[in-house]
């Protein structure tokens, strides 16, 4: 029960100073009667946000363990996924948001307090509430569609959020393409011109570090399907 409050606790903040952020645009272009450039400045924060979010999921999937100091707990976790990805689908709303709402609180807050130019808040608050909400994107591309919301399965759909069928391309072999989780809208380009496995190569003859993609998967990496997990227990 603790952990949960102070999950919710950490959740809160962040979703407020996102809306905080989207209120002051909101407002300040309705004074200003300019309204085009937060909302392509909102679009842009959006589509940066897709690609934020593959950059760091390829990051933490291959690179560091749990002694890694600040991203340890998640590279634990996301090494944890890909061995029972399903799981991601049982956690509370809070559970999945609280580690990036802790982080943008932090990093939004200053800006709603300083700043009231529309274009600027409407970059923030669009890509900030994305990279936030990530992660529930993330747990309803492992969903099931019966189970889903509607509004979601459309959104998946119409490539607004990324869908089930990309993402799970991601949870196959070779386990090492389709890491963006907000629309996914980066995936294709960034897979076919192998941006990650350049980056690869460059810390690799830099700093001699070998990403885990480039080792055949071991048993972390091996799905487990939630049948065989619970034949196992029994």
């Amino acid at each position: 029960m603790t952990q949960v409050c102070g999950q919710h606790g950490l959740t809160v903040p962040g979703c407020t100073t996102v809306m905080i952020s989207l209120a002051k645009s909101m407002v300040a272009a309705a004074n200003s009667h300019i309204w085009l450039e937060p909302m392509l400045a909102g679009y842009i924060g959006y589509i940066l946000a897709d690609l934020g979010s593959g950059v760091y999921h390829w990051g933490i999937d291959n690179y560091g363990d749990a002694s890694t100091p600040i991203f340890g707990s998640q590279i634990e976790a996301f090494q944890g996924h890909h061995k029972w990805p399903w799981t991601i689908t049982r956690r509370q709303f809070a559970n999945n948001l609280h580690p990036l709402a802790r982080a943008l609180t932090f990093a939004v807050l200053p800006l709603d307090i300083l700043c009231h130019e529309p274009t600027v808040q409407g970059f923030v608050d669009v890509c900030s509430g994305c990279i936030m909400f990530s992660q529930q994107f993330h747990a309803w591309a492992h969903g099931t569609k019966s189970k889903l919301p509607p509004p979601v399965v459309a959104l998946q759909d119409a490539g607004v959020l990324v869908s089930r069928s990309q993402h799970g391309a991601h949870h196959r072999p070779p386990y090492n393409n389709n890491y963006c989780i907000v629309s996914g809208i980066w995936n294709e380009f960034l897979d076919e011109h192998k941006v990650f496995e350049a980056l690869e190569m460059v810390l690799f003859f830099k700093l001699g570090v070998r990403p885990r993609s480039w080792s055949e998967p071991n048993s972390d990496w091996i799905e487990e399907t939630e049948t065989h997990s619970q034949v196992t227990v029994h």
